[in-house]
């Protein structure tokens, strides 16, 4: 993972750009869409897509092969041109499921950032489901109903359920359009045995998430992005419905592949041969859930992630970042202290300005820094003893709307290195040079250790490349020799992974201590 990933934040007051686009490198398809910002709406001016088939490469090894990654990189290298110009903030490019599970992802997306020029968040499975849900809800009428919105992607599937913006129930599975396609129909034969396989496996899947799914807990039925619209365009226009899908519209069309028995041989009016090639797998899971969602009919969505993609940074240029969210969502429920949180944010970022004084600003570095320094407790909640590597864990892992993985790794490595020895954190640390927010927060807790408002003096602190200069009066740690003592074992712990940490005013407080009269 390289530093080159984390998206830089925007400043407070920076007004947002004339010009956004998000690409969206699903396991099927990658999208482009670029769309003009004018009084927080958005107005397409171009769209791209590209069908990459990214899972197709996805071997049982779990690695993408060469032919897909040379797909991919033609595809980004395009949209790379397209995007010239726009400044980093103004574009997000977001990686599913493939990029989520293939084991060679961080190789090829340090090719991929170079081919399309930005960089690239994987997103969870949750994550994914609530930028759909975002992009979908803001192209459908507005309702105080709650919908159900199905999207079939390449290799998962997501399945939420909202009300008006707001997502409630979020869930992926591990099946999709191209794997299904791949593992069922490997030769392009459309056989009733092989149809049946592939609709058992989808129903098992889709019977883990019935109870919260099924009709009853909601009152529409929304499906989204390609599978879902070449069925309902396929069946309106075989003339069997009206531009929905509908059950019985699926039972014709199933009668259709079987009848055509290769997929090569789909003779549809308006199906693209590209789409045809994944038609059986994405046909067997939208089957799947209407049967045991108990589906009758489903409305055809304009919206997709990519529009969720563009929605959600609109809402972070006005300081509407479902990151803030989260992190408050977090901390009420692992029941931060949230005095102590504040206390060691302040100082920390305090130090951390100094330390990046005459570098060029990181705001992204910033706020990961504070959202770190809010959350750097949570792991009190499963056991005090190692609560950092806790802490660590829940970050790294949770389901944390908002934040890439790539931003979850980052808040788990500040946190995990934030006490307790620095080596554990010498090799994942150093791709990213993180090593001035760890020192931030790492001070900012030894110096709060008592967990009560002191006084505390003006701290300095400077970096030049592997060296670290603190100031602090000694006075001041005369009167407070367990923080002095703190600090010289800092000292140690720095230059055991190579680190210079010069604490100026420490060795006068040990000669304040040592002449001060007995009592």
């Amino acid at each position: 993972m390289t530093a080159a990933r984390t998206r830089p934040a925007r400043a407070r007051g920076v007004p947002e750009p004339d010009v956004v686009a998000a690409v969206d490198l699903g396991s099927n398809s990658f999208r482009l869409q670029v769309c003009r910002v004018e009084d927080d709406h958005l107005y397409p001016l171009d769209s791209l897509r590209e069908p990459v088939r990214l899972a197709a490469g996805l071997g049982p090894d779990k690695r993408i092969d060469a032919a897909a990654q040379d797909r991919a990189l033609v595809a980004l290298h395009r949209f790379g041109e397209r995007l010239r110009g726009l400044s980093p903030d103004a574009v997000r490019a977001v990686g599913t499921n493939t990029l989520r599970v293939a084991k060679n992802a961080p190789e090829f997306l340090a090719r991929a950032e170079r081919a399309l020029g930005f960089p690239i968040d994987v997103v969870a499975g949750k994550e994914e489901a609530r930028l759909i849900y975002l992009g979908v809800s803001h192209g459908l009428p507005p309702t105080d109903d709650r919908r159900l919105v199905i999207d079939i992607g390449g290799g998962s599937t997501e399945f939420i359920i909202g009300a008006g913006l707001r997502p409630q129930k979020l869930e992926s599975l591990y099946m999709g359009c191209v794997s299904y396609t791949l593992r069922f129909f490997p030769d392009g034969r459309i056989t009733k045995p092989a149809l049946r396989a592939a609709e058992t496996a989808a129903r098992i899947e889709v019977q883990t998430i019935e109870r919260d799914f099924a009709s009853g807990h909601w009152a529409e039925a929304v499906g989204s992005s390609g599978t879902a619209r070449a069925l309902g365009d396929l069946i309106q226009a075989s003339g069997w419905g009206d531009g929905h899908i509908t059950a019985d519209g699926l039972e014709r069309l199933r009668d259709k592949l079987l009848k055509a028995g290769h997929t090569d041989r789909i003779a549809l009016p308006g199906l693209r041969s590209d789409r045809a090639q994944v038609l059986p797998g994405g046909f067997a899971i939208m089957a799947a859930a209407f049967g045991e969602l108990g589906i009758e009919r489903m409305t055809l969505a304009n919206g997709a992630m990519r529009q969720g993609i563009l929605y959600d940074m609109l809402g972070r240029f006005h300081q509407q970042d479902m990151r803030e969210v989260t992190v408050r969502q977090f901390a009420k429920r692992y029941h931060v202290d949230a005095a102590q949180a504040r206390r060691v944010e302040a100082l920390a970022l305090g130090i951390q300005a100094g330390l990046a004084t005459g570098a060029a600003p990181d705001p992204a570095a910033r706020q990961m820094l504070a959202w770190a320094a809010r959350l750097h407790e949570i792991g009190l909640t499963v056991a005090h003893a190692g609560y950092h590597k806790h802490t660590a864990y829940i970050l790294a892992n949770a389901d944390m709307p908002g934040f890439s993985r790539m931003e979850q790794a980052r808040l788990a490595r500040l946190a995990l290195a934030h006490r307790g020895t620095l080596e554990k954190s010498r090799t994942p640390v150093a791709a990213t040079d993180d090593w001035s927010p760890i020192l931030a927060l790492r001070l900012a807790c030894l110096f709060h250790r008592s967990r009560t408002v002191i006084a505390l003096p003006s701290i300095g602190a400077t970096r030049r490349e592997r060296r670290f200069a603190l100031t602090v009066p000694p006075g001041w740690l005369a009167r407070y020799p367990l923080t002095a003592a703190a600090l010289r074992a800092e000292v140690r712990e720095w230059a055991a992974v190579g680190f210079e940490l010069d604490i100026d005013g420490l060795a006068a407080a040990d000669a304040l201590t040592e002449s001060a009269p007995e009592t």
